[in-house]
């Protein structure tokens, strides 16, 4: 039981990539210099700091995880960013002299990165007790950011410089922050997922920029508004991401459940006996890792996924199963009914057309008509991405099922590549290469 057990957590250490150590170990030198510091001279203003420390592990304990596994905690980021951008704290006992009125804000950039970093802790305490920890290059990363802010903002305040122009430095800085923060993401996403690093980057840029800016926004929010206001006004000014941070979470679970119900439509064929068990997962996980290899973005692959799920559902309006559910054995006629008949039982949700329609057209051979070109007088029409990459893994699926077997896999890959002239498109057909290449060994 022993040995099983240390062989779980060696895969689970396995499934981390050198980006994502890269980025935790100096997640963790940046947390051991601060703590070292703040141990040497002390805690600057304890009061302030508790107040955003109890913050940030609030947002910690309320963190949540947006449609493509991406762990967030806006409230704790809003509340780590505004203790690095603040000026003072309230007008009371301000010295004569003070900008503003204000009692200034004495913490280094160092104690924000450890009061953080403490915060952080603390607030997934109660995951982790649960058995729900927290990925470790997500919390790395909002620490990372928030150091960027810190060690950006902090120095600038000992140069005098007028509110306005603080002003605009702190928008600057915030905005470097969610940079930063993107482009680390997508760096780890493209090594994590074997996806394109462009790509990787405009999925990232999508997911986040909405949040991003609303993290942002109240984190400024909470500094300007805490240095006129004082401690009170970190109460106030925390609602807007509060709010925003529920229609997200509401947002994602609408994602997480349209996804649970077009997994569970998919096993009714499986169930029917129609196909063989497994064989709409396996043609899902085969066509989302070839739109990866295709450069699909993130939301192109979640359609084609919905679409590989249900590909065969029209096969329940059938009288007599296909021997196996090979559909690859069917009349091309056959195949054609199966697959409109699909496309209209997927329309009845009033929110899949565009799901529909690749289903319907995923039984269209590559080079299924043609259209009036300039020069040659007319010119192939190839379906849709989508519907080639399905009919190619419904093939490879059809013929191969789940047997490990890589000569057989190679029989059918050279079989496929054959009938490439017309029916399935080259460029697909090799992508599926690729990605059965890269299966382990059984």
């Amino acid at each position: 039981m022993s040995s099983q057990i240390r062989a779980r957590e060696r895969a689970a250490w396995q499934t981390i990539d050198s980006g994502q150590l890269l980025l935790i170990a100096t997640a963790g030198l940046f947390v051991i210099v601060a703590i070292a510091e703040v141990a040497a001279v002390g805690l600057a203003q304890p009061d302030i700091a508790i107040i955003f420390g109890v913050l940030i592990a609030l947002g910690e304990l309320f963190r949540m995880v947006m449609p493509g596994n991406r762990e967030v905690a806006p409230i704790a980021g809003a509340g780590a960013m505004g203790y690095a951008l603040l000026v003072g704290v309230g007008p009371e006992g301000a010295p004569p002299d003070a900008p503003l009125g204000v009692v200034a804000a004495e913490h280094s950039a160092l104690q924000v990165v450890a009061v953080t970093a403490v915060g952080m802790l603390v607030g997934s305490l109660p995951h982790i007790a649960v058995g729900r920890s927290p990925r470790p290059d997500a919390m790395a990363r909002r620490l990372f950011t928030v150091a960027v802010v810190a060690l950006c903002f902090r120095p600038l305040l000992s140069l005098g410089l007028a509110w306005q122009l603080l002003l605009a430095l702190m928008g600057l800085v915030v905005a470097a922050s969610c940079f930063t923060d993107v482009l680390i993401a997508a760096m780890i996403r493209a090594e994590a997922v074997r996806a394109r690093f462009g790509i990787a980057l405009r999925d990232e840029i999508d997911a986040k920029i909405a949040l991003c800016a609303a993290t942002s926004a109240t984190a400024m929010l909470i500094a300007v508004a805490t240095t006129a206001m004082g401690k009170a006004a970190l109460l106030i000014f925390t609602v807007p991401i509060l709010v925003t941070q529920f229609a997200f979470r509401r947002y994602a679970g609408i994602r997480a459940t349209y996804l649970q119900t077009v997994r569970a439509l998919s096993r009714v064929t499986e169930v029917g006996g129609y196909v063989e068990a497994g064989h709409s997962r396996r043609v899902s996980m085969f066509a989302v890792q070839m739109g990866r290899e295709l450069g699909m973005s993130e939301e192109e692959l979640l359609e084609l996924e919905y679409a590989a799920l249900m590909h065969d559902i029209g096969q329940l309006s059938l009288g007599d199963p296909i021997p196996g559910g090979a559909t690859v054995l069917a009349s091309p006629a056959e195949q054609r009914r199966i697959a409109e008949l699909g496309a209209e039982v997927i329309k009845q949700t009033g929110v899949l057309d565009r799901v529909a329609h690749i289903v319907q057209l995923s039984s269209h051979p590559y080079r299924a008509g043609r259209e009036p070109s300039g020069d040659s007088g007319e010119r192939p029409i190839p379906p849709p991405l989508a519907g080639r990459i399905i009919k190619v893994a419904n093939a490879y699926d059809d013929l191969v099922g789940d047997s490990a077997d890589r000569d057989r896999g190679a029989a059918v890959l050279e079989r496929l590549r054959l009938d490439s002239a017309a029916e399935y498109d080259p460029t697909v057909v090799e992508a599926l290469s690729r990605v059965v290449d890269r299966r382990p060994r059984q």
